[in-house]
Parts: C-alpha cells; structure tokens; sequence
C-alpha cells in the first residue's frame, strides 16, 4: 500500500495535526466489514496454520440514568491496549499447550485477577480476513453490576496494568440528542482487528441494542469520520 505523508498545520491556532497514511484514514471511515462465523467445532478441526484469539465480553444490566435522564441499560467493558487500541481482554492462544478457555483464562489472570471463563460462556468464532489466518473467538459472561466493578477495581491491581492493559473503559450504549455523542463518539475510535465487529455482534446476538440503533449509531460514526477527513484534508478528498 502506498503511504503519504501528510502534514496540515494552522499557524493562527498553532495546531500542527499529523496525518499518517492517507489510505489508512480513508479506510477507518468505511462501515464495519463482514466476517464469516464458523462453529466452535468447526473451529477445532482448522490445522495448523490458523491461530487463535480468545476475548472475553463481561457486562452487566445498569439501571442508571446519565444526567437523571439517559438509561444506560448496560454496562460492557473494554480496555485501553498499550498499542492505543481498543479491545476486549483477553489474547492468543497456543493451541498445542492450552484449550481455548485454560489459554483465556491465563491472559485474563495476568490482567483481571480471578475470574475465569468456561466454555458455557463461549459467544462466536470468526474468521479473519488479510495474510495472518486466525480465528477470533468470543466470550461473553453477565455479572451482576457489583460483579463488574470488582473486576474494575482488580484489574488496577493486575501484572499487566499500565504495560500491556492501560484501563478498564465502560462502553457508552446510548446516544445523545445530537446523534453523535455516546456510542457513536466510542465507535469513532480506533479498535484492534475484529473488537469492533465482534462488539457490534454481541450486542446484537445478546439483545443488547435493536439492530436499528447499531446502524443508526455505526452510521454517524462513519460520518463523523469522513467529516473530520474532509476538514483535515480537503484538497485530497
């Protein structure tokens, strides 16, 4: 891929924004692509050549009201990587020493404490797309809303606190009345490989979100993004 380097600067504000890679930009504006689900089973019998990445969704109902006037209907954690992404907890696991939930449950302990997964909670498997063959596969346990703030306040504690994991972030499953504040403002963020699909899968196989909302939010996101593109750089648009 052909990388431009871009530098917009604004000497009456002072602001000098950095633009790395055009068509890295561009490609963040577009909607979130398809991935081909596959069974846990059919997961299994992939060979050698397929590796595996286990995350772990944790969340619970929230009965609270932003501002007094917002549900919150969920709370469903995130966390911040040490790349700048966004993901769900957890990471690869090596087939040939783990099974799926012991390798979770390794990555999980080294950065949320104790808790541990089975297969009960096994969510998804997606196929990955690009020159890397791997199998994302998905998690996702209710708590109960104390449940997850232990898991918050144990995850400052963890090993990997401030190395790997840099925080716990709460995702924001509302929107507020200008349409882009709450989930879609989250959903302009950058998130690593599949976290972003399988979020939006999760919210909706979990009857979490109407579908309705995820397109509404989703879509003014990607509009916010090509919006800010057309202001940093209006000469390439």
């Amino acid at each position: 891929m052909h990388v431009d380097w871009a530098c917009v600067s604004w000497a009456g504000s002072r602001m000098l924004i950095w633009a790395v890679g055009l068509e890295r930009i561009k490609m963040s504006t577009a909607t979130v692509p398809e991935l081909k689900q596959i069974s846990r089973e059919e997961a299994m019998r992939l060979g050698p050549g397929w590796s595996h990445s286990c995350h772990a969704m944790l969340y619970a109902a929230n009965p609270g009201q932003l501002f007094g006037r917002i549900p919150m209907r969920f709370s469903v954690l995130m966390q911040m990587r040490f790349d700048g992404l966004l993901g769900f907890p957890g990471g690869f696991v090596d087939r040939r020493f783990w099974s799926l939930e012991d390798g979770l449950n390794r990555v999980l302990g080294l950065g949320l404490g104790g808790l541990r997964l089975t297969e009960a909670d096994y969510l998804s498997s997606h196929l990955t797309e690009g020159p890397q063959r791997v199998v994302a596969h998905l998690y996702a346990r209710q708590l109960t809303l104390e449940q997850l703030h232990a898991v918050e306040i144990s995850a400052v504690h963890s090993r990997d606190h401030g190395l790997e994991v840099l925080g716990l972030v709460r995702v924001p499953l509302y929107t507020q009345k200008d349409r882009v504040g709450g989930f879609p403002n989250f959903l302009s963020n950058a998130f690593v490989s599949t976290a972003k699909y399988q979020l939006l899968f999760a919210l909706k196989v979990l009857n979490m979100m109407p579908s309705e909302k995820l397109a509404e939010a989703l879509a003014s996101a990607t509009e916010k993004q090509k919006k800010a593109l057309e202001k940093l750089l209006p000469a390439s648009s």
